[in-house]
């Protein structure tokens, strides 16, 4: 039996947590915080309640595995999932809408033609049977396997098969994700469609590569849960899974060093100068903070991986609404920029700003735990912005706040009276993402790609002090909960089984 040290108790970090216990090691997780789940985090007032980080669930067999994997009871006896149907309404610039149904090709094929015009969903579904192909390619090293030490293949190959595109007297294949819209699906209102599915993982579709078309195709082949009572609901269920399994946590209790013995990670020190000897360490955190508290500069493994820097962050505004959730309201509703031209170049642009009418995501849960009656609604609006360092955050807390006006400005055309409904809101900035996460800026890492010369993997789990591990968003496989469910198995594996570990079969 080991002793584990677990620095930070995001999501990512449970999920490691909870494995490695029930290997037979023993398990302490230090936060520096008071609570658990990283992001994901609950605001609560009034009888209100809000998930302040993510709103739904993609790829919930990540979790069912770590369920399944950890104990008797299945992830189904300890949380209520539903799936959301419709997917998604889209409400586009020039006013056309459409409800995409959840996992259902021919569905979103009928949809966008009834909707678009004929042929749009056509277009559509022969793009998805592309991404599926790039998904094919890359699932299992993306996803399930170590990042391979000879990751460069990876960053060098374009697994997406794109149409061949004959332009100036010469034939190309698109190489971004703009070319796949572009040339591959032509209507503006698709274009649109797979461009902010782009910005929502914080990707500039412009530079992303073509590979980024698995995230969509995820979205479509797996489909979208709600986790009654929101997400937060999840965090406490793998919290308890860990307790169950014997993890202890040590709240208020923030790392400052990671000890070293004989060239390998041998515990960790904390604030007060309580010193913790352990075998493995296990570091959940963002770089910053992994560079702060690992001695040297030896932490990155497989070949130095460049590592995804200068992501964007979220501005989080939350509604509390007089008068019901009428019957019938979608789930989730996108309401698309104006000019997407203009809102890349405000979160991607040097230097950042502020779009005039920024795409805005809308989530509207039918769900009688998130409210003090039924004669009252909560409602969440997203949108991504520019990350924001420190003292620029602070400085620009004025301008974050009209820009969550022009937010509610937004939702205005899909929520009637939405103004004189309005009893209160709150918002979370870059800020409030950094003081929970340590992100600087409080950028929000995104999934792993393939492509791209490699700047969109992240470092391996393992790293240059051996003994020590990366788990959660900011290592391999990368951002977004299935990830970092999918991160946790991967470090309780290279632990469990050594460096061999090839993944789950």
């Amino acid at each position: 039996m080991a002793r584990i040290a677990v620095i930070g108790a995001g999501m990512g970090a449970m999920a490691a947590a909870a494995r490695l216990a029930v290997a037979g090691h023993r398990v302490t997780v230090y936060e520096r915080t008071e609570t658990y789940g990283g992001a994901v985090r609950r605001l609560e007032r009034d009888g209100f309640s809000f998930d302040t980080g993510p709103g739904l669930l993609p790829l919930p067999a990540v979790h069912r595995d770590l369920f399944l994997k950890t104990g008797k009871e299945p992830l189904e006896a300890c949380v209520e999932l539903v799936q959301v149907d419709p997917s998604a309404r889209h409400v586009f610039a020039d006013g056309t809408e459409v409800s995409l149904p959840n996992a259902s090709r021919a569905g979103a094929v009928a949809a966008l033609d009834e909707a678009l015009g004929s042929g749009a969903g056509g277009r559509w579904g022969d793009f998805l049977a592309r991404a599926r192909e790039a998904w094919d390619r890359t699932r299992r090293p993306l996803l399930e396997e170590p990042l391979w030490p000879n990751w460069p293949v990876l960053a060098e190959r374009e697994p997406y098969p794109a149409v061949p595109h004959k332009r100036l007297l010469r034939t190309r294949r698109a190489g971004t994700l703009a070319e796949v819209g572009a040339w591959e699906l032509r209507d503006p209102r698709l274009v649109t469609l797979l461009e902010s599915q782009a910005l929502a993982y914080g990707l500039d579709p412009r530079v992303a590569p073509a590979a980024a078309a698995v995230l969509p195709y995820m979205d479509h082949a797996f489909g979208t849960w709600y986790v009654r009572g929101g997400i937060r609901e999840l965090a406490r269920a793998v919290y308890e899974r860990c307790l169950a399994r014997r993890v202890e946590f040590v709240f208020g209790a923030e790392v400052t060093t990671v000890l070293e013995k004989d060239g390998r990670a041998a515990g960790v020190e904390l604030t007060d100068g309580t010193v913790a000897q352990a075998d493995f360490v296990v570091a959940g955190v963002a770089p910053e903070v992994l560079s702060r508290v690992v001695p040297g500069t030896a932490i990155r493994g497989a070949g130095e991986v460049p590592g995804q820097r200068g992501l964007p962050s979220r501005l989080t505004v939350l509604l509390a609404l007089r008068g019901g959730r009428p019957e019938g309201t979608v789930h989730r509703t996108v309401v698309h920029a104006e000019d997407r031209e203009l809102e890349l170049g405000s979160v991607f642009g040097t230097p950042a700003g502020m779009a005039a009418r920024p795409t805005v995501t809308v989530l509207r849960p039918d769900d009688p735990q998130l409210v003090p009656d039924p004669a009252h609604e909560a409602v969440t609006l997203t949108a991504t912005v520019a990350s924001m360092p420190g003292e620029r955050s602070r400085a620009d807390a004025k301008v974050l706040d009209q820009h969550a006006e022009t937010m509610i400005t937004v939702a205005e055309r899909v929520i009637p009276d939405l103004r004189g409904r309005l009893l209160w809101r709150e918002v979370r900035t870059p800020a409030d993402i950094t003081e929970v996460t340590g992100a600087e800026g409080g950028a929000v890492p995104a999934p792993a790609l393939a492509a791209a010369g490699g700047r969109l993997l992240h470092p391996s789990n393992t790293t240059g002090l051996p003994g020590l591990f990366t788990v959660g968003g900011w290592s391999h496989p990368g951002g977004g909960l299935p990830h970092a469910g999918m991160s946790g198995a991967l470090v309780a594996g290279l632990i469990v089984e050594g460096p061999d570990f090839r993944g789950s079969q």
